[in-house]
């Protein structure tokens, strides 16, 4: 998300005060330690963290709560603050699944450990876990869908009964934005989006195709290890700083899409314009310069039927408190249609584009792009 807006800057200064404080926290918790973890423990370790995550994701296929909280150290408050989201997220899908008439099948995390620091009975651990998540829709089993999402973890794990549980544990959650499925009539939008038929999108314009392509190479930690989980290193990495959400997208439409630059909409050596950078400035930039226009805006329910028309290389703009914090390209659509999107912060390839977006705060912008 993006928070560039200068009547929001505070609230970026304080999410950045908050993410070096855990940075710092994981450091002291690790300074009592008088060597580094040895090529032996590190293997056990991160065999152990697979497992870990392996776990965690039967659960929410599941349903299996005790199985989640197997996994964490309950007996300390970071520990059950941990578990507690955890149980939160799983409702949270689960219920999202209900109102899409989906079936979660499978979901495959691939763990890159970046860091461990420690030893003996405590770790302390950086890591990005790419996860592939499965779906069916109810009426159509025989077809999959796949989505990846792309999450970096800060975790810190203790040894007991000759196992690991988890102790602390932060990461930015793709879903963190909404864990409440609540206003939403999930019945009749089930049965809306269960009769609709696939799309083809084999004839879309050659700049839309090549849009595409970028988005699925850089899209970070949701890509591949063929494009080796990362952002594109010619720009900067905004996500420290508020959010890299709109750079992505304008990256998209700069190298993929082949959209020119100018006084109003730039990135080069000195950084970037408001256009290319805040949330809130590019929607409006693309909107008021002609290079794109709303299809619809509004809260889900009275939207959804409308993200039908969107086509790869369009974007939707996700509204918070009337403030634009939040860009995803669109990048496809599934089996029944369903607009599918990828961005940074969190990262995003090929996911429904209302997953992890659904507060009744919550209002969509769905744009059509101009090629």
């Amino acid at each position: 998300m993006d928070f560039f807006k200068k009547e929001n800057l505070h609230w970026s200064k304080i999410r950045l005060f908050i993410f070096i404080a855990l940075l710092l926290f994981v450091q002291l918790c690790t300074t009592r330690f008088t060597y580094a973890a040895t090529d032996d423990e590190k293997k056990e370790v991160t065999s152990y963290i697979e497992q870990i995550f392996q776990k965690r994701n039967k659960a929410i296929l599941s349903g299996d709560l005790e199985l989640i909280k197997s996994i964490y150290n309950t007996k300390t408050k970071y520990g059950t603050w941990a578990y507690e989201y955890e149980k939160r997220k799983m409702n949270y899908v689960n219920n999202w699944a209900q109102k899409q008439g989906i079936k979660f099948i499978d979901i495959t995390p691939t763990v890159i450990i970046k860091t461990i620091k420690g030893g003996i009975d405590n770790f302390s651990i950086y890591l990005l876990c790419s996860t592939e998540y499965k779906y069916v829709y109810e009426n159509q089993p025989e077809i999959q869908n796949t989505s990846t999402i792309g999450t970096y973890h800060i975790l810190q794990l203790t040894s007991k009964d000759g196992s690991w549980i988890i102790s602390k544990e932060w990461y930015k959650d793709p879903f963190g934005d909404s864990l409440n499925l609540d206003n939403i009539k999930a019945d009749s939008i089930k049965s809306y989006i269960l009769s609709q038929n696939g799309r083809d999108l084999s004839t879309i314009d050659k700049r839309r195709i090549k849009a595409l392509e970028y988005a699925n190479k850089y899209c970070g930690a949701a890509s591949t290890a063929e494009f080796e989980y990362k952002y594109n290193k010619k720009y900067r990495d905004y996500n420290p700083e508020g959010g890299d959400c709109a750079n992505f997208a304008s990256q998209i439409l700069f190298e993929g899409g082949k959209f020119r630059k100018n006084s109003a909409w730039n990135y080069d050596e000195n950084g970037a314009t408001r256009a290319w950078l805040n949330a809130d400035g590019f929607k409006r930039y693309m909107e008021y310069s002609g290079r794109a226009s709303v299809i619809a805006y509004g809260s889900y329910d009275k939207i959804y039927k409308a993200s039908y028309k969107l086509l790869p290389g369009d974007f939707v703009a996700y509204e918070k408190n009337d403030d634009i914090t939040h860009i995803s390209v669109v990048t496809g659509a599934d089996s029944r249609g369903y607009a599918l999107v990828s961005c940074h912060n969190s990262d995003r390839n090929k996911v429904p584009w209302d997953l992890g977006w659904s507060n009744k705060s919550i209002k969509f912008w769905l744009v059509r792009v101009h090629y």
